[in-house]
């Protein structure tokens, strides 16, 4: 053997591993969520004392979840777990048979209608497609992120096209987002060529980075999300000095997050800096614009700051708070507050007091 087919044989052994590795963990996850949601579905409608905990069970599974220090399992993921399972029900048989040493929570007296439970759907949805649709084909090619996509789909037998093409063209995750969001099948419908335009789409081929830094998986192994993966050197440098700045203003702010990202229906947004003042009793929520302010600026931050009251901030919290620093060169800086939901009068006069003030922010920008 020669060198350097030595080195290729190692480079080449590597990558393939890694693909497996993280095709492995998808699979699990996959597994993971079906369960949880068939958990919470055979609970509201079996469970003994489902009454007591009624519309808001998931809020409150979501609550004993956190104070245990389980992440990645919010309320709006639980809800996603939940519609996966009544969804794709039809799993259970391929799922079920890969989890023989886990305990499978569910009451003796209704073991025996487990097979009811997870019967494949009539094939009247599907018989237009071929075999690829079998529950180990849809569980050995799709990631989350795939089923996120498709379950947004109502329509059956639209939804098994997707499947269908996916599985065909290997699509990853985001080719797959992109043809529904563009109506492919809608496309195909109206096209008279219809094989030459499925034939003409040539998926993207995602690098092993793109994989590893999907957030489902980082979340699910429990490994750190890394800032660089969606920070440019500009913006890195300008919330240095943010962080910096503020962390030295000795006023209470303790650093918490840097591109803190949350996650709604699937789709991910960043928080550029997120502090906890401890003065205040509240996050302080930090955006970061490299440019002239917008009317929009306020509403992304009015969705952060209502997403931290309803997921993040504890009982005896204050309201979180906004700061949205824009500017843009050559013209003037601009630095909003926003302070939407404190209506404590002392509250907002204290925090006036304990924040930064504008001209402070103004020099920072300015420099």
């Amino acid at each position: 053997m020669l060198y350097n087919q030595l080195i290729d044989t190692i480079e080449n052994t590597h990558i393939s591993l890694q693909k497996r590795a993280i095709s492995s963990i998808n699979q699990q996850l996959v597994i993971r969520n079906w369960l949880i949601g068939f958990y919470i579905v055979e609970f509201e409608q079996h469970g003994e004392d489902r009454a007591i905990y009624g519309t808001k069970l998931i809020e409150n599974i979501a609550k004993n979840l956190k104070s245990r220090k389980v992440t990645g399992l919010a309320q709006d993921r639980l809800w996603l777990c939940r519609q996966f399972y009544t969804t794709y029900t039809h799993l259970g048989n391929i799922i079920l048979s890969r989890v023989v040493n886990l305990p499978i929570l569910v009451p003796v007296e209704r073991e025996f209608q487990i097979n009811e439970l997870i019967t494949p759907p009539k094939m009247s949805h599907y018989e237009s497609i071929n075999a690829k649709l079998s529950p180990e084909n849809l569980l050995s090619n799709f990631s989350f992120r795939h089923f996120i996509a498709l379950m947004r789909i109502k329509e059956p037998l639209k939804r098994a096209f997707y499947e269908k093409e996916a599985i065909k063209g290997q699509w990853e995750a985001r080719f797959l987002e992109r043809q529904i969001s563009s109506l492919l099948i809608e496309r195909v419908g109206l096209s008279t060529d219809k094989e030459a335009l499925l034939n003409n789409l040539k998926a993207e081929i995602e690098t092993i980075e793109d994989s590893i830094k999907d957030p489902y998986i980082l979340e699910f192994t429990g490994f750190e999300e890394l800032s660089k993966y969606s920070e440019n050197d500009l913006e890195t440098a300008l919330l240095d000095k943010i962080q910096t700045f503020l962390q030295e203003l000795g006023t209470g702010f303790c650093f918490e997050a840097r591109q803190k990202r949350i996650t709604i229906d699937g789709e991910h947004d960043r928080i550029d800096l997120v502090f906890y003042h401890r003065i205040l009793k509240c996050h302080v929520l930090i955006d970061l614009k490299v440019r002239k302010f917008k009317h929009s600026d306020s509403g992304q931050m009015n969705f952060y700051l209502n997403y931290y009251r309803n997921e993040v901030m504890n009982d005896t919290d204050n309201p979180p708070v906004g700061i949205i620093l824009c500017t843009e060169k050559g013209s003037a800086t601009k630095v909003l507050y926003a302070t939407s939901g404190l209506d404590n009068q002392i509250f907002v006069s204290k925090y006036k007091v304990e924040l930064p003030n504008e001209e402070d922010l103004l020099r920072l920008i300015e420099q």
